[in-house]
């Protein structure tokens, strides 16, 4: 079970690595979430809202967690 925002974010970004390689050549990987496309936006929150089915993440983590 993920409980941390960091731990949110790695697992994005390791689950998608073609996102991250972008976001790492473009030298925005760490910058806040209104920074990157919205694709990668709208895959973050499809990616939260699967862990959150799962049970993989809490109720109050899956409201607060940002890219």
């Amino acid at each position: 079970m993920l409980t941390t925002q960091r731990q949110v974010r790695a697992a994005f970004w390791e689950a998608h690595p073609d996102f991250d390689f972008q976001a790492r050549e473009a030298g925005i990987r760490s910058k806040r979430q209104n920074e990157h496309c919205a694709t990668v936006r709208c895959s973050f929150v499809d990616f939260v809202d699967i862990l959150h089915r799962n049970g993989e993440i809490s109720d109050a983590l899956a409201n607060r967690v940002t890219l």
